[in-house]
């Protein structure tokens, strides 16, 4: 297996550990959904695109091909992450009010269960993410894999 996906694929599971540890810290519970759950602090997906990019850039170098695809992949994801999925949420918000309304007229089996409301990333979370990618991609290629 190759450095760069090694090192995209330890970032994205450092990012999704760390979900658990500051859930640890804010709750005072241990919630190991967190490892594969989307949504939260940091944005895991934010870390492995720019843990990928950044890899190619050292790998392949700025000028390359490979490394404009990563870059390219990396922002769509991150816009993604803080704008689309971020409205998804707030609208499961909304719809699980409404739900929760009918539920008070109507017997809780012919219900759905609640939408997840905690899908997509604030800015911050998403800005988080990219520099836990390209530290950790940084790491990576100076001390593990020079």
């Amino acid at each position: 297996m190759s450095n760069v996906l090694l090192a995209s694929i330890c970032a994205w599971a450092l990012a999704q550990l760390l979900k658990v540890f500051f859930a640890l810290i804010g709750k005072r519970q241990i919630d190991l959904h967190l490892i594969v759950s989307t949504g939260g602090m940091p944005s895991a997906h934010s870390t492995m695109v720019c843990a990928l990019a950044t890899s190619v850039a050292i790998v392949e170098g700025l000028d390359s091909v490979a490394f404009g695809i990563a870059a390219i992949l990396a922002m769509v994801v991150m816009y993604d992450a803080a704008g689309v999925r971020s409205w998804v949420g707030k609208q499961s918000v909304v719809l699980n009010r409404i739900v929760k309304e009918i539920r008070t007229r109507r017997p809780l089996f012919e219900l759905e269960r609640d939408l997840r409301e905690f899908i997509g990333h604030t800015p911050f979370e998403v800005i988080i993410g990219a520099l836990l990618g390209i530290t950790i991609a940084w790491l990576w290629f100076t001390m593990i894999a020079p």
